[in-house]
């Protein structure tokens, strides 16, 4: 079985990856009220602050910052994920070894996380999450992009609403 390292520091920002199993649906964007009860149900029992979060139709990138004391950014993640798939209709193919495990077949099992080293590594995974639904060209300006906590931050003055309204989308965004 594989070793997966992972970097439990207290108190810290992280960027999430996760992806749900199978890449051709659209789950996320369709049952995204779902998905922000669970994610709102977990913070109401493990707070962690939202720096950045952008639902795309197969997958999702956020920054989280954990509270002093707490690393525990997987029970987080555990719990989201297992509320998401609770609310919805048992449609999907299941395999013999989710069938073995009584799992569903909404998520991939595991997530990528990746500790923030610096406000320069923040910033660029901040940009990272807002750029993404242009990147795959779901459209062609951030702005326009329904499923983002950059309007948050638009609102609280963070970023213009024109932010990268001609952007390259190859350009430096993310871990380098």
């Amino acid at each position: 079985m594989p070793n997966y390292r992972r970097a439990f520091v207290p108190g810290r920002s992280w960027f999430f990856t996760v992806n749900l199993l199978d890449r051709r649906q659209a789950l996320l964007i369709e049952h995204i009220d779902v998905l922000r009860s669970a994610v709102a149900a977990t913070r109401r029992r493990f707070p962690f602050e939202i720096d950045a979060f952008v639902v795309m139709p197969d997958h999702l990138h956020a920054v989280w910052t954990l509270p002093p004391e707490d690393a525990d950014f997987s029970t987080r993640w555990r719990l989201i994920k297992s509320r998401f798939a609770r609310a919805l209709p048992k449609t999907e193919y299941l395999s013999a070894a989710r069938i073995a495990n009584q799992e569903r077949g909404i998520w991939q099992r595991r997530f990528w996380e990746h500790l923030i080293r610096d406000e320069e590594d923040y910033a660029r995974h901040v940009e990272y999450c807002y750029i993404n639904p242009v990147k795959h060209r779901l459209v062609s300006r951030v702005e326009d992009w329904p499923h983002s906590s950059f309007h948050r931050d638009v609102r609280e003055g963070v970023f213009p609403a024109d932010w990268a309204g001609d952007v390259d989308v190859n350009g430096t965004y993310g871990e380098r």
